[in-house]
C-alpha cells in the first residue's frame, strides 16, 4: 500500500508571519544593514522549510521532506524493526530536533504533538510528527511485515 500525506505546520505559518511583519517594521525605521538584511532573508528562508512535512511511503522506503530543498531523509522499510504512535512532549514540538534524555530520540515534526516512532534494526529511534499517526503507523506495518 502507498501513501504520500502532506501536514501543514500552523505554528509554524503564524510565526513566520509575524516574523514578516518584524522585519517590515525593521526595514520601515532603516534599521538594516546589508548583513542585517542578508540574516533576515536567511532567517526567513530557513523558518519558510518547515511550513510543511510531507511523509511518502514506496515500495522500499519510507521518505520525508520539509517543504522544499532544505532536508530530506529517507528509511528502508527492511531495516524498520517496530513503529507505534506517541504524543512529543511540549518542548519538543516542532522543526528537527535531538532528544538525548532518556533514550537518543531524533524527531521531525512541523506541528502540535502526534507523531509515529520508528525503531530501526540498529538501535536508531526517530519520531516523526504527523496529523495522521494511526493511518500512518497501520500503513507502515503493513509494509514491514511483508
Amino acid at each position: 500500500m502507498k501513501y504520500n500525506h502532506t501536514q501543514i505546520g500552523v505554528l509554524m505559518i503564524i510565526v513566520l508571519i509575524a516574523i514578516t511583519f518584524l522585519f517590515i517594521y525593521i526595514v520601515y525605521l532603516n534599521w538594516v544593514e546589508f548583513y542585517s538584511l542578508t540574516s533576515m532573508i536567511l532567517i526567513f528562508l530557513i523558518l519558510l522549510s518547515f511550513l510543511t512535512l510531507n511523509v511518502n511511503i514506496d515500495d522500499d522506503a519510507l521518505n520525508i521532506k520539509f517543504w522544499y530543498w532544505l532536508y530530506t531523509n529517507s528509511f528502508l522499510l527492511k531495516e524498520i524493526e517496530s513503529v507505534k504512535v506517541v504524543k512529543n512532549p511540549w518542548y519538543i514540538w516542532w522543526w528537527i530536533r535531538f532528544w538525548f534524555w532518556p533514550k537518543k530520540i531524533i524527531v521531525y515534526n512541523v506541528s502540535w504533538f502526534d507523531a509515529v516512532e520508528i525503531v530501526l534494526k540498529d538501535g536508531k529511534i526517530y519520531r516523526i510528527g504527523t496529523d495522521e499517526p494511526i493511518q500512518l503507523e497501520k500503513v507502515i506495518n503493513e509494509n514491514i511485515i511483508k
